[in-house]
């Protein structure tokens, strides 16, 4: 686990990052920091570069410019398949759970990266939904059970940098909650997030601080502890 001092270093550095689709320029140089052991969020509206933002630190994006350094490494230019083995794991918004495997299969499928990562039965324990479904087949969970598949699954690999792309989409309260009881987990067991999200009260209940995105620019940065300070500003970035 962190400790005080490596609190503040910054696990991830994003610099004047510009992303492409094609012709269309969809990130317009985003700036950002993680810092070890932190929960952030990105916020905005659909079609604010959230997704594009993940999904150019993982080198998914065709073409991509400017700096996204981890742990001091700089990704940009680097093989796609090389990045999850310096410890970050992408869990996209679509969730991506194989309908031919089943639970058990599914959750032990990506390969260990790293040294560190939790046992199955840990990943049981945070995840007490997936215990005792190891042969069901992966697409008849429910959609919340899915989405904790889809976390679980990262878990094992060692990786300390969990990227997750709207959790909660779609979901009901009560797995909402117990998403949230299991990313306040993470970060106490030294985890470091970096969360998509369009809900902003879920956000509000686990995240060290919020990046506002608009039409592929980070705008503000919110500290979590100034949140309702800046709920005037929070509604006019996410248009509600």
């Amino acid at each position: 686990m962190p400790d005080g001092a490596t609190v503040k270093t910054a696990m991830l550095e994003v610099s004047d990052l510009q992303a492409f689709y094609g012709e269309s320029h969809v990130l317009h140089g985003v700036n950002l920091e993680v810092r070890q052991g932190e929960v952030v969020t990105l916020l905005g509206r659909n079609g604010a570069g959230k997704t594009t933002t993940m999904r150019s630190i993982m080198g998914i994006v065709g073409k991509r410019t400017g700096s996204i350094r981890f742990q001091g490494q700089e990704l940009i230019g680097m093989a796609p398949h090389r990045i999850p083995r310096l410890g970050i794991g992408y869990v996209p918004e679509e969730r991506g759970i194989f309908a031919s495997l089943n639970v058990e299969e599914n959750l032990t499928l990506p390969p260990v990266v790293k040294d560190g990562g939790m046992t199955v039965q840990q990943i049981y324990e945070l995840f007490p939904n997936l215990q005792g479904r190891g042969s069901t087949q992966g697409t008849r969970l429910s959609g919340g059970e899915q989405q904790m598949l889809a976390i679980a699954r990262i878990l094992r690999t060692g990786a300390t940098m969990i990227l997750l792309d709207e959790p909660t989409e779609g979901l009901a309260p009560v797995i909402i909650e117990q998403i949230g009881v299991a990313v306040r987990k993470l970060k106490q067991r030294g985890f470091t997030v970096l969360l998509v999200e369009q809900n902003f009260r879920f956000a509000a209940t686990i995240a060290d601080r919020h990046y506002m995105m608009e039409e592929g620019r980070v705008m503000d940065m919110i500290p979590n502890n100034q949140l309702a300070a800046n709920m005037e500003k929070l509604h006019t970035y996410l248009g509600v």
